[in-house]
C-alpha cells in the first residue's frame, strides 16, 4: 500500500513549507531534479538513508511519483541533507524486500507497516561543500 492519491494533493500544499527543514533535519532531504518534459527545475522533500554506496528513499506516495520518473529519465540528480549536496547517479526503483533491507531497522518497521514496497537507490560521490541556506 502505498499513500492515497489525495495525500498527493496536500504534499504539494506542505511541501514548500517542509523544503527548509528537510534540507537540514535526517532523515529529511530534499531531492532536486529537472522535469523530463518542461525542464523546470523541482524541489522534492523525501526520507532518504545512507547506504553502502549512496542512498536510499522510500517511495511512500507510489513507484509513479514524477520526481523518480524525471530521475530515472535524467540518469540522476541531486540531493540536499544535512545541508550538503550531493550528486545522484544510478538510479533504479527496488520492489519489496531488497529495497526494505537497505533501511535502518527503526525505518524498515514503520516501512513495513505502512505496507511501502517501493524504493529508490541510487549512487553518490561524496558531498559537494555546504549548501549555504535560502
Amino acid at each position: 500500500m502505498t499513500m492515497p492519491r489525495a495525500f498527493r494533493r496536500i504534499g504539494r500544499t506542505v511541501n514548500p513549507a517542509v523544503l527548509p527543514l528537510a534540507r537540514r533535519m535526517p532523515p529529511l532531504a530534499v531531492v532536486e531534479h529537472v522535469g523530463r518534459r518542461s525542464a523546470k527545475r523541482y524541489q522534492t522533500p523525501v526520507q532518504a538513508f545512507r547506504t553502502e554506496t549512496g542512498w536510499v528513499i522510500a517511495l511512500a506516495y507510489g513507484a509513479d511519483v514524477h520526481w523518480i520518473q524525471n530521475m530515472l529519465a535524467a540518469g540522476g540528480g541531486h540531493l540536499v541533507r544535512r545541508g550538503r549536496r550531493y550528486t545522484l547517479t544510478r538510479p533504479a526503483r527496488v520492489h519489496g524486500d531488497p529495497g526494505r533491507r537497505l533501511l535502518p531497522p527503526w525505518a524498515r518497521a514503520l516501512m513495513a507497516l505502512v505496507r511501502v514496497r517501493d524504493y529508490a537507490t541510487f549512487t553518490a560521490a561524496e558531498p559537494e561543500p555546504p549548501v549555504k541556506r535560502s
